[in-house]
Order: structure tokens, then C-alpha cells, then sequence
């Protein structure tokens, strides 16, 4: 008999806490410990081998804690780790364990929200280049034509609180500028990063009226709830008492400060040893 644990989402940083506020909002009844990767952070720079490692070790983090479903709330990660995780990783060590990311219930569903069937994708460097959206899109939505922007200062300027300041209204008019001059026709624009909800009324004020701007907390969670219920032996792993842990693999006092921000409440994080 299984001993019941908490639900594991995972980040780099602070950004999968949009996620997961959205996954208590629609899920409150369970468990849930989140950890930053914050001392490795940010990833979306860095290459594939060293994601997937950084991403290895830290779901064995949630393992040891006892979690039975982790979800790589981290786009980067999702795009970089998850499917040799899913595929090479469990089967052999954890058989019995699941790893989940937000690239998939986001292309799942991504396509019903164009009508002229170009979608645009702002993400970090590394989920780019790993050209997942694209391919993950055409598999559900084949006529749907994808336009990726790198978008490589936001998440420092994010972390760095300045996401709010005049100084960041550059950077912001600069990458959406460059996805609107690859095609004119985009009427979609998904926010393929969890940091980048942050940023969410900047990017309205330089996207033309009338486009459609699509953030991935909910999604996910209603993903998540659609997989506890289609998947009942995952869902009676997973404690039901309502409780949230939060941990960060650098400075608490840091990772307190800024995860106010993007979960929206007041957070008393531990020191996690990964």
C-alpha cells in the first residue's frame, strides 16, 4: 500500500507559481509543494543536456518528498526534459511515478482560439529552439501556422522586479514587434513562458486591438483536473488537506519577496537541497 503525498509543480524560478495559483484555485482539496529552482535559474538559455539534468534532479527532489505526480510547470523544462524523462527516466526508476508538463494541454486546445489560423508564440530562447509549440500545435491543429519570438529579457527583467517599470515598455514593444513583422494575420498570441503573466498588461498595451492574448495557469489546471479524473489511481495517491509547501534551492528571504508577487499571497518558503 502506497503511502498519499502532495502534488509536486516545479519551476526554475518564480513563474510556474502563476500556475499553480490557478491549479488551487480550480483544484483546492489536495496537497501541493512547489519548488524553485532558483539557484540554477534562469534556464532558457541554457542547453538541453544541462535542463534535462537540472530538471532530473529536481523531480528525485520531489520523489524523496514523497509526491507520486510532479508537473514541470516550467515551459523550458516541459520543452528541454520532459519526454526523455517520461520516456527513458520512469519506466526504469519510477515505473509508478508521472511527470507532466504545459506544452501539451496548451497545444491541445490552442487552435479553437484563432480564426485566421495564425497563432503567435512568446517564449524564452530555449523553448524556441526546441520548436516543440510548432510541432505540438501541428499534430492537433494541422492548418494552424505557428510564428515563434524569443523573448530572452523578460524573465530578468521579471526577477528582477523591474517587469513593472517605464524601462521594461522597450523591451516589451521590441519582441512584439518583431513576432507582428514575420506575418500581419496573427490574431492569437500565447505566453509559452509562466513568468510572463506578469507582464500581461504591457503586452496588451503593444499587441493590436482585437488579439487574442492566452496565458497557460488555466489551462493547465483544467488539464490536471481532466487527468485526476480520467486516471483515479494517480488521483488516490495524491493527499487531500488542503495544504501548500513552497521551496526555493536559494536565499528564502529572496524567493519570499518575489513569490508574493506572482502567487498573489504572502509565501514562507524552506531551503530545499536538491
Amino acid at each position: 500500500m502506497q503511502t498519499a503525498g502532495s502534488i509536486g509543480v516545479f519551476d526554475s524560478g518564480y513563474g510556474g507559481l502563476t500556475v499553480l495559483k490557478e491549479i488551487v484555485k480550480k483544484l483546492p482539496q489536495y496537497n501541493y509543494i512547489y519548488l524553485g529552482d532558483n539557484a540554477r535559474s534562469p534556464y532558457g538559455n541554457r542547453s538541453f543536456e544541462t535542463v534535462h539534468q537540472y530538471t532530473k534532479e529536481c523531480v528525485e527532489w520531489f520523489f524523496n518528498q514523497g509526491c507520486h505526480l510532479v508537473i514541470l510547470a516550467c515551459n523550458t523544462a516541459s520543452a528541454k526534459a520532459l519526454r526523455t524523462i517520461q520516456q527513458n527516466y520512469l519506466p526504469i526508476h519510477h515505473p509508478n511515478k508521472r511527470v507532466l508538463g504545459v506544452i501539451r494541454p496548451t497545444t491541445e486546445v490552442i487552435g479553437n482560439f484563432t480564426k485566421s489560423n495564425h497563432i503567435g508564440v512568446l517564449a524564452t530562447t530555449g523553448t524556441v529552439q526546441s520548436n516543440s509549440y510548432p510541432i505540438e500545435i501541428n499534430k492537433f491543429f494541422p492548418n494552424v501556422i505557428v510564428h515563434q519570438q524569443a523573448c530572452p529579457m523578460w524573465v530578468p527583467l521579471i526577477e528582477n522586479n523591474e517587469h513593472n517599470k517605464k524601462g521594461a515598455d522597450f523591451f516589451v514593444k521590441e519582441y512584439i514587434d518583431a513576432m507582428d513583422k514575420q506575418n500581419p494575420n496573427i490574431d492569437t498570441v500565447l505566453l509559452a513562458c509562466t513568468h510572463y503573466p506578469l507582464l500581461l498588461n504591457k503586452i496588451k498595451e503593444y499587441t493590436p486591438i482585437g488579439t487574442k492574448i492566452i496565458t497557460q495557469g488555466e489551462i493547465v489546471a483544467n488539464s490536471l483536473k481532466d487527468y485526476l479524473q480520467r486516471h483515479q489511481e494517480i488521483e488516490a495517491l495524491c493527499s487531500k488537506r488542503f495544504e501548500r509547501d513552497f521551496y526555493t534551492t536559494d536565499s528564502t528571504d529572496d524567493f519570499d519577496k518575489h513569490a508574493t508577487v506572482f502567487y498573489g499571497e504572502t509565501i514562507a518558503s524552506k531551503l530545499a537541497r536538491v
